[in-house]
């Protein structure tokens, strides 16, 4: 699903019906973080499911993929990189 610019906070999912501006839709969010979220002034949401007005919402990235592979995917790369042949 793709959306022209940051949706709403009352967009919602057209097939699953599902909230779309809600934290765990968010490129901050992270279940290891403090509050689950890695945007230091942002408020705590209890329902991180559920539709909210956090002004630091981000749609996370469309691949997938979350900032710890990254992480690992760049960690390995610089490990092959150096490695002792």
């Amino acid at each position: 699903m793709s959306f022209s610019g940051q949706p709403g906070r009352r967009d919602e999912c057209p097939k699953c019906r599902a909230d779309v501006h809600a934290c765990k839709n968010c490129k901050h969010y992270d279940p290891k973080a403090y509050n689950e979220c890695r945007e230091p002034s942002a408020d705590r949401v209890q329902e991180k499911d559920r539709a909210n007005f956090c002004d630091f919402f981000l749609g996370a990235d469309p691949s997938g993929a979350s900032p710890v592979d990254k992480a690992a995917e760049l960690r390995a790369a610089a490990e092959a990189l150096f490695k002792k042949r």
